[in-house]
């Protein structure tokens, strides 16, 4: 009898990141794949070995789907990945199950309930914004006087953005309060969301903390981090409270600041949510000279950052996590100095459903070295705070001519011809 034939297990990826392991990783994924993103797909379908096609959310399903799919096939799983924050506990499971090396439940719950991680920072002595869980409006205002205000009101659970609100009065806190509730109403199946969902308790006030904000991945193995990236978001007033508009790298980083410190509070903030060994992604706010941390996540920045930290440094990041779920030893060398890129975030201004998306103008802008576009004819745009992926486009590469970075994103989107109806 032939071999097991040995796979990484992709845990509820997107279809262009499996796509883009297939062609680079022929033949090492197995991609457990929810029926919703393949039948959206527009990219090729992965033969039948490849992809279990499974309800993400029905835990005891994907048990006995994935059992029969390697018992069928002869695969062996070699590894579990996951680049998606709402798949992060069920790869934690199946990693358990089989035996394989990946943060635990507990430490993927810490992670994604914010303030069981804020509360865990504070026990270890780590800079984050005041929080408290709120059960009505009124218990916001009651936050907002006490911290003398501003404050943000979001989820416990979430991801980026989304239903994120800074409220610079008590009017505010009333009303966002109640858009909250309702977004979350409307997200009650959302996997993102559960099981965080607590009658009542599932917001969380917290004072707003100003200055630069960025963001990294890093490799955490042996006590030891090896950074990955270093970028600086860029906003735009006109967006929604938090969406990052573009990422600049490598990001310009604050004198206050030095490697060594940053370093130890990488481990120490990993460590602080049950973390030992991962690909982590940190958000985090630079203030009056202090890493401030905001977020925390076992994989690394998705969206346009993989496709940035590519064009810049030549890293595959999709790549390097496979490679570390596999133990095997990572190709890491990211020159100690390059010319900035940015990774400019395309997203629509009006709502409707998209007729044309024309390039042209872009692809003649020298400073543009990749454009990449995840919307087609007839997709149904819709903006937030009813749904913040179907206004998202896709993104742009580009090398910036100088530092004044966001009124060059604001140039290269006003070459971006969208026609909505």
């Amino acid at each position: 009898m032939p071999p097991a034939d040995p796979r990484v297990l992709v845990v509820g990826t997107t279809a262009d990141y499996i796509e883009w392991i297939r062609t680079c990783r022929s033949g090492q994924a197995l991609f457990l794949t929810d029926p919703v993103v393949r039948r959206e797909a527009d990219e090729p379908t992965p033969s039948p070995d490849e992809e279990i096609l499974c309800d993400l959310a029905d835990e005891p399903r994907v048990f006995e789907a994935l059992a029969r799919h390697l018992d069928e096939w002869r695969i062996e799983l070699a590894g579990v990945v996951c680049y998606d924050c709402e798949s992060m506990t069920l790869a934690a499971r199946l990693a358990e199950a089989y035996h394989l090396p990946y943060p635990s439940v507990q430490a993927v719950n810490n992670c994604r309930d914010k303030y069981r991680s804020r509360m865990l920072w504070r026990k270890h002595q780590l800079h984050t914004p005041d929080v408290r869980r709120v059960e009505s409006a009124g218990e916001a205002v009651q936050f907002f006087r006490e911290t003398g205000g501003p404050c943000v009101l979001k989820p416990v659970s979430g991801s980026g953005s989304e239903l994120i609100f800074r409220c610079d009065s008590e009017a505010d806190c009333e009303r966002y309060y109640r858009r909250i509730v309702q977004g979350l109403a409307q997200r009650l199946n959302h996997r993102l969301y559960q099981p965080f969902a607590m009658s009542g308790a599932d917001i969380l006030a917290e004072a707003y903390v100003g200055g630069e904000e960025y963001s990294c991945d890093f490799v955490l193995e042996d006590n030891r981090v090896t950074l990955i990236r270093l970028t600086r978001k860029v906003f735009f007033a006109q967006d929604p409270f938090g969406t990052a508009k573009a990422y600049i790298l490598p990001g310009v980083w604050p004198d206050a600041i030095d490697a060594g410190e940053l370093e130890r509070t990488l481990v120490r903030s990993a460590g602080a949510l049950g973390i030992q060994r991962a690909v982590c992604m940190l958000d985090f706010i630079v203030h009056n000279g202090k890493m401030v941390l905001l977020e925390m996540a076992p994989r690394p920045g998705g969206d346009c950052l993989p496709f940035l930290v590519r064009q810049c440094y030549q890293v595959d990041v999709l790549q390097l996590v496979l490679d570390f779920s596999r133990r095997k030893p990572l190709a890491l060398n990211p020159p100690a100095n390059h010319r900035p890129m940015v990774g400019l975030r395309l997203h629509a201004a009006r709502e409707g459903t998209l007729v044309s998306l024309d390039t042209r103008e872009l692809r003649r802008d020298s400073r543009v070295q990749e454009i990449h576009l995840i919307r087609k004819p007839g997709h149904r745009i819709k903006r937030p705070p009813e749904d913040y992926d179907a206004w998202l486009l896709g993104h742009v590469i580009f090398v910036p001519e100088d530092d004044e970075v966001s009124g060059q994103c604001r140039d290269l989107c006003d070459k971006l011809a969208i026609k909505v109806a």
